[in-house]
């Protein structure tokens, strides 16, 4: 039988009610979508410093709003990781090997940035969509919180900026 950790104890054991296995599996996969918001939010705040022409005005306000939105949410996912006992990546090592959402070499014109951003919206959509049989499974509702709130602002974004390509 397992010990019962006490309050004297150094190192507690977490039990909030979802098994190790299961914390670990959730852990491992938000930390997948971690290194995707971070690329993420990397990529959106190099094209708001470096967009230029005729809708620069437009596009660099746009994609601060969304820089600092994302910024935002990378505390909430490394949080939740750390809520659920394991370390949260935080290297560009780490997220390089962790991440779907693969970095924009040199500095693409307006629209492609765009272009780009949608994708990678859609991306970490996709990260956040996998996890979920995983946190359904282990009634993690408190990781299924964050994912629909993220999975909203993801597609959302996605949209608006996809309309931009329109027409």
């Amino acid at each position: 039988m397992a010990k019962k950790s006490t309050a004297n104890d150094k190192s507690m054991k977490i039990d909030i009610g979802l098994s190790d296995a299961d914390r670990s599996k959730i852990a491992k996969g938000l930390s997948a979508f971690l290194a995707d918001s971070y690329t993420l939010y990397l990529m959106t705040h190099n094209f708001h410093w470096n967009v230029k022409g005729p809708m620069f005005n437009a596009l660099h306000n746009m994609f601060m709003t969304q820089y600092t939105e994302q910024w935002g949410a990378l505390d909430l996912i490394a949080e939740r990781i750390r809520a659920l006992g394991f370390p949260a990546p935080g290297t560009y090592a780490e997220y390089v090997k962790l991440a779907s959402i693969k970095e924009v070499a040199g500095v693409p014109e307006a629209m492609d940035m765009v272009r780009h951003l949608v994708l990678a919206q859609e991306a970490a959509a996709r990260s956040a969509r996998r996890l979920f049989p995983i946190v359904e499974k282990a009634n993690d509702q408190p990781t299924a919180d964050l994912l629909t709130q993220r999975l909203d602002v993801h597609e959302k974004t996605a949209w608006m900026l996809r309309s931009l390509l329109e027409g």
